[in-house]
């Protein structure tokens, strides 16, 4: 009797992957066309040119996934697809409601964002084969994210929008540098802890029932908590430095599975916070804000709050219906209040829907990484889905009076360059990544019963 080993080929599933991308497509398409029918009792003259060309993208990028990552999670690039395309209809009903129609609107310009972070995305899927080469570069994204976030503070360059100095110009166009910096930062942090987890994890004393560690050990969650305080100080961000201390301290304790590390992050964090609360009255104000958005002394300072709060309270359960609120009376409807708007024409059943996808977007980028065979790559797509968790969480947050109001974008929604062509790039990552845990073991060598792992269930032995 002879045995041989067959590669059991699992389904790539781009074909559910095409079906749900249709029905994204469908439902951003209907969502714009409503827009219209609220405000103007007409079909939009560009729905040919707006439906063709954003359904030309999503196809473009199945496409591209199905050629080079064809094991790639099918679910992440539909859900990609719905929230940038409910980002873009809101866009455009705000443009409506100012006059800002044309060329010159604000949904034409972010369409044109969308193109480049697909472009980008594209590049990513093409251009990198294996997420594995990324560990090579552990140093170069660290004092790359390091560059990103200081270029705010540079004389000339940086900018400070709402007594934040996130912003840099270039030329008639803005960028936030932060939104780049929490992707090479993430890549810094996997490469970096998945060498040194072990003496995290196993060395230090124990002290009412937590595992501490020893004092050298403990350089890089200070060095992550200066970086984070210089950010607070220097910045006036808030929510950047609870994003990136935050996404850290995440992946230590994924990495070493040690509930101390968390202890300290808290405490050290906190520390951070009270200085800053002290020596600030920027963060003293928005506290106050958060406290109480509807006093006298709050309105007088900022009705941005108490008015996205008046929106939402006025779309009740199921929404005035998309056209037919009046979201455009908040500041900065279309970008740090995006959600907000949205809540108010589509109800909380439309709020907790979009909650709901950005949920089942990091779900799935944490089975990505409980799927990939490499540590790396574990760290790497728990870190990223991290990322756009702590995000949504500090921005839905902000915005519904859980934490203070920050000044960060909604993912895939907000209107802005810089935060949509990261978000699509780390979409791509997530798609590279889903792809090498999803996709068979090569075939096993002529003694597969030895050679094949244990953890190998892309292969059954057939015996003869």
């Amino acid at each position: 009797m002879t045995t041989t080993v067959e590669p059991l080929n699992p389904p790539t599933r781009r074909g559910l992957e095409l079906v749900l991308l249709i029905v994204a497509v469908a439902i951003v398409l209907l969502a714009w066309v409503t827009v219209d029918l609220n405000r103007n009792d007409t079909v939009p003259a560009n729905i040919v040119p707006v439906a063709g060309g954003f359904a030309a993208l999503a196809v473009v990028m199945h496409l591209v996934v199905r050629w080079r990552a064809a094991y790639a999670d099918p679910v992440l690039l539909p859900i990609v697809v719905v929230l940038n395309g409910l980002g873009l209809v809101m866009i455009h009903r705000l443009d409506l409601a100012r006059g800002e129609l044309g060329v010159d609107g604000d949904a034409y310009r972010q369409l044109i964002w969308t193109t480049l972070g697909v472009v980008l995305a594209l590049v990513v899927i093409i251009g990198l084969r294996d997420h594995r080469l990324l560990r090579r570069y552990t140093f170069i994204s660290l004092a790359a994210g390091i560059v990103l976030l200081l270029l705010p503070l540079v004389p000339g360059l940086g900018r400070t929008v709402n007594g934040s100095r996130i912003w840099i110009s270039l030329g008639p166009l803005s960028f936030q540098p932060g939104e780049f910096a929490k992707v090479a930062l993430t890549i810094f942090f996997a490469g970096y802890l998945v060498q040194t987890r072990d003496v995290l994890s196993l060395a230090g004393k124990k002290v009412l029932g937590f595992t501490f560690p020893r004092g050298r050990d403990l350089g890089p969650i200070l060095v992550a908590w200066v970086l984070a305080l210089l950010i607070l100080v220097f910045q006036k961000d808030l929510g950047s430095a609870l994003l990136f201390f935050g996404l850290f301290v995440a992946m230590l304790y994924v990495a070493t599975e040690r509930v101390s590390w968390i202890v300290i992050g808290l405490l050290l964090f906190a520390v951070a916070v009270a200085f800053a609360l002290s020596a600030f009255s920027h963060f003293q104000r928005r506290v106050d804000l958060w406290l109480d958005p509807f006093s006298a002394d709050s309105l007088a300072m900022s009705d941005q709050l108490a008015k996205g709060l008046w929106g939402m309270a006025a779309g009740g359960l199921t929404g005035s219906g998309l056209g037919a609120g009046r979201p455009w009376l908040t500041p900065f409807a279309e970008s740090d209040f995006i959600f907000p708007s949205l809540a108010e024409e589509m109800g909380l059943i439309g709020g907790v829907g979009i909650i709901l996808l950005y949920l089942i977007f990091c779900q799935r980028g944490v089975r990505t990484a409980l799927g990939v065979r490499d540590g790396f790559g574990k760290l790497l797509a728990i870190g990223l889905s991290f990322s756009v968790a702590f995000q949504v969480f500090i921005v839905i947050g902000g915005v519904t009076r859980v934490i203070p109001l920050t000044g960060l974008t909604t993912p895939f929604m907000s209107l802005g360059g810089s935060s949509l062509l990261a978000n699509w790039m780390i979409l791509a990552l997530l798609l590279r990544i889903s792809d090498q845990a999803r996709r068979p073991l090569p075939a096993a060598s002529d003694n597969p019963l030895e050679d094949a792992a244990p953890a190998d269930v892309t292969q059954v032995v057939k015996l003869r």
